[in-house]
């Protein structure tokens, strides 16, 4: 059971406004990845924020050139205690989202964290900036409170998880050695919600698709050639459908998921959606039937149109546009085969009467999950339980996305992630914001988790050593 004192002093660390602070510091350095521009901001974040940091857990820490030419950085410390004791693998991103300056309510600055009552407001508070300080902060407390850690540490960061992880599976492969741990524990994503603790083992993966209809340079009036131009628009709009119709459900059988696996259906079976105030109430109706929210959000796919056009939507004449295009996404959850998704796509549209429409893969990313039945995950969820008054949330993956399959399937790690911000979050948007409440427990179940790891003797056991 971990010690009251280093409790207390987790609690007492936010309550003081000294995480406010350390995290007002670290929003304060605009790394958005997707800017060139910005990449002096990223190696300042890295040198001024994050060596310091390692260091101060006794960390020796080197940097590493990215093998893939889009990405920035990676940053290793590494803490050496004892060749007898466990392996802890640690991940955090140093980059964030666009700032979406000027769009921030109130007037606010998204590179200066404000506080309106339990919200704190800032670019990377969420996402994942003080995800990974909670972490690197229950580590020195943990250090400060007893001498060691009571394992070995290799704490792992990256600049480019917002522009989908350039670079960072090859990195992974040519360093297993330096990577090598016993279990990877990181903090990313969202809670179930905003009062509930969680872990969760994966992530969907996912697939963008472009849809694009180009039938002619030029558009005709609609009264002199509607009825015998093919109209690119409509014939977009019929693909779409062909492919997930207007109640969410998707329509290509190779596109779908195998069975939810028995012991994924039991975990979901008490799991509710939405729970949090604000959030909007699923749709009934909507997504493939006969699943619970639940099943469908964490345990099936979907295609979402995220964007859709032709001509000039808010000032339209009446003429035949030339040509129309959609952006589609495939989310999938592990077990997925999406080897062949343009072929099945184009297939089924060709099928389907619509060989027009070209099919252009723009991205895409792995999905991949820790078995629920890992001791490890026995290990975490008992631990967990412990130090908090209600049941830990145990998901078999975040309906998002994140560079899970890196460790799991690279690495070989059992991989878990206790999150440390809630789906209204506003993460990637404007008024992106950390939970105060949601900081404070977080740093006590970190340091409940750390602790345990160092001190099997003192609570639950550690799973067997690989």
């Amino acid at each position: 059971m971990i010690p009251e004192n280093l409790v207390r002093r987790a609690e007492e660390y936010v309550d003081s406004g000294a995480f406010f602070a350390e995290l007002s510091t670290m929003v304060g350095y605009p790394t958005e990845s997707a800017r060139p521009q910005r990449h002096l901001a990223v190696k300042a974040y890295l040198d001024e924020v994050l060596v310091p940091a390692l260091t101060a857990l006794g960390c020796s820490v080197a940097e590493y050139a990215n093998p893939d030419p889009r990405g920035g950085p990676f940053l290793v410390g590494t803490r050496v205690e004892s060749p007898d004791v466990p392996t802890l693998l640690c991940y955090g991103h140093a980059d964030v989202v666009d700032g979406h300056a000027g769009r921030w309510s109130e007037g606010r600055d998204p590179w200066t964290l404000t506080a309106d009552g339990d919200r704190w407001y800032g670019r990377g508070a969420a996402d994942n900036k003080g995800q990974h300080l909670v972490n690197l902060t229950a580590l020195r407390l943990l250090l400060e409170e007893q001498g060691a850690l009571g394992f070995n540490l290799t704490f792992l960061f990256e600049t480019g998880e917002e522009i989908g992880s350039p670079g960072l599976a090859a990195f992974a492969a040519a360093h297993r050695k330096e990577l090598r741990a016993d279990v990877l524990i990181a903090s990313d994503g969202p809670r179930l919600d905003a009062t509930t603790p969680t872990l969760f083992l994966g992530a969907r993966g996912g697939v963008r698709l472009q849809l694009d209809v180009d039938l002619r340079p030029d558009a005709y009036h609609s009264g002199n050639w509607g009825g015998i131009l093919r109209n690119p628009a409509t014939t977009l709009a019929g693909a779409i459908a062909s492919l997930v119709d207007g109640h969410g459900r998707i329509q290509v059988p190779a596109l779908l998921p195998p069975e939810i696996p028995d012991p994924v259906r039991a975990e979901l079976a008490g799991v509710t959606v939405a729970g949090s105030p604000g959030d909007p109430a699923p749709d009934e109706g909507w997504g493939e039937p006969g699943l619970t929210a639940a099943e469908r959000l964490y345990g099936w796919n979907t295609i979402e149109v995220l964007s859709l056009g032709s001509a000039d939507i808010d000032h339209p004449v009446n003429a035949i546009p030339g040509r129309a295009r959609a952006v589609l996404q495939l989310r999938y959850v592990a077990g997925t085969d999406v080897g062949r998704v343009r072929e099945v796509v184009t297939g089924h549209l060709a099928a389907h009467g619509y060989p027009m429409v070209d099919v252009i893969v723009h991205s895409s990313f792995p999905a991949s999950r820790t078995p629920l039945d890992d001791p490890w995950v026995r290990w975490a969820k008992a631990t967990l339980e412990q130090v908090t008054d209600r049941p830990v949330a145990v998901l078999p993956n975040i309906g998002g996305s994140l560079p899970h399959h890196v460790f799991t399937d690279i690495l070989g790690l059992p991989t878990l992630w206790l999150p440390h911000s809630y789906p209204g979050c506003l993460q990637h948007a404007p008024d992106e914001h950390l939970l105060g409440t949601i900081a404070r427990e977080g740093l006590v179940l970190a340091a409940t988790l750390f602790h345990a790891l160092g001190h099997p003797s003192a609570g639950i056991p550690l799973p067997a050593r690989g």
